[in-house]
């Protein structure tokens, strides 16, 4: 199907349903109850959950496949965030320009960048990427204010020239749409107990995740794939070959910092405000915690990964000490106030601390991140088949 194997196939049909069925499976606790703190079903989060798993699959072709770590691809989901609110003042709200135009950006500010670069590898080509990253994060917030707006960003505003777009009548700013259907359009379904969110800008951002994702499997497996695999491998090796691995290692991170503006123009689409916090190098470490939380080098991990660190953001930062004083005031005083003391240090403003035990759990015991984890447990499930040979399900040694 669509030139791809079975398996990957299977997986791209399973990102598919997920994608599709995520009001329902982000809303498992009915309203109004206790664990409705846990729901994630809501426009804004869902439409983060793609949109930084996009971010999270273009560094995954760079890091997965080359081993190259950049410390930088934040600086082109700001420069991709910058074109596309560009393109929504001065041409249309519609997005497809916006985004055409974010990806087109990024891509030869990627090919710049990493023509310089690439000239090093290991930690010095990490520090240079964090040096452009935060050289361009100067700019867009202190030298080029007229560009970038400084401090206070940009948006879009009902005197903008936007030649492509009539003139609202009501006299409002034009809200982001693809071909007058408006990213922020919200419907709602209440089954009982439950209310399901459904979005027009979730499900245009999840429709164009599926698209790159598809992309990102074929570029696994092609020769191309193959190619970056072997830089990764034994550059060394493959310079003496006679091949030269510049082009390919170029290549990929162009591929990736188109990714990352696409990131970058899908953010804009979905909420019009762009601010230089974007391209700060927090936002480049971030994008690696997600590919290695997720399992660096495999395709459906750095979605996973992106997933887990958004809702961690999201979700648990939210839960503060009147939270946690609803869930346990069952309890006698005394054991509430004892629970309410060593849980809060993890979660509100403290999350990060949580974030980090779990990552180093994760780097300490599987190496291959949540990908490795779920294979662990589909392994254990496999080993207690019965060998159809042997009636008892135990092996008996040949005589």
């Amino acid at each position: 199907m669509l030139g791809l194997t079975k398996r990957d196939a299977g997986l791209l049909v399973i990102v598919a349903i997920l994608c599709l069925f995520a009001p329902f499976l982000l809303n498992p606790f009915p309203e109004g109850s206790a664990m409705a703190q846990f729901n994630a079903g809501y426009p804004d989060l869902m439409q983060r959950l793609v949109i930084f798993g996009i971010f999270a699959i273009g560094f995954n072709i760079l890091f997965g496949l080359t081993g190259y770590l950049s410390f930088g691809h934040a600086a082109f989901l700001g420069v991709g965030s910058y074109a596309a609110i560009w393109m929504m003042k001065l041409l249309t709200m519609n997005i497809i320009p916006a985004i055409f135009i974010s990806v087109l950006v990024a891509g030869l500010f990627s090919l710049l960048v990493g023509w310089i670069s690439l000239r090093r590898s290991g930690i010095y080509f990490s520090i240079l990427t964090l040096a452009f990253a935060q050289m361009s994060y100067a700019l867009a917030y202190s030298v080029l204010t007229p560009i970038t707006g400084g401090e206070t960003g940009l948006q879009p505003k009902f005197s903008d020239p936007r030649i492509l777009d009539a003139i609202p009548a009501d006299g409002r700013t034009p809200q982001a749409n693809l071909f007058g259907l408006e990213m922020k359009s919200t419907s709602e379904w209440a089954v009982g107990d439950w209310v399901f969110t459904f979005n027009v800008g979730y499900y245009v951002a999840a429709l164009i995740m599926l698209v790159v994702f598809y992309l990102s499997i074929r570029i696994f497996r092609s020769p191309f794939g193959m190619m970056l695999r072997a830089v990764k491998s034994n550059q060394q090796r493959m310079n003496y070959t006679g091949l030269n691995s510049k082009p390919y290692t170029l290549a990929a991170f162009v591929i990736s910092g188109m990714y990352a503006g696409l990131a970058g123009g899908l953010l804009v689409a979905m909420d019009t405000q762009v601010g230089a916090e974007r391209m700060f190098w927090t936002a480049s470490g971030e994008v690696v915690l997600m590919t290695i939380l997720g399992g660096a080098g495999t395709l459906i991990g750095p979605v996973l990964g992106a997933g887990f660190i958004k809702y961690m953001e999201n979700i648990v930062s939210k839960i503060n000490k009147s939270v946690l004083e609803q869930w346990f005031a069952f309890l006698p005083d005394g054991i509430e106030d004892l629970l309410i003391t060593l849980v809060y240090p993890f979660v509100g403003k403290g999350w990060h601390l949580t974030l980090g035990l779990l990552f180093m759990l994760v780097v300490i015991f599987l190496p291959g991140g949540l990908v490795e984890g779920g294979q662990r447990i589909g392994k254990l499930f496999r080993r207690k088949k019965a060998d159809p040979k042997s009636p008892d399900g135990k092996t008996t040694p040949a005589e």
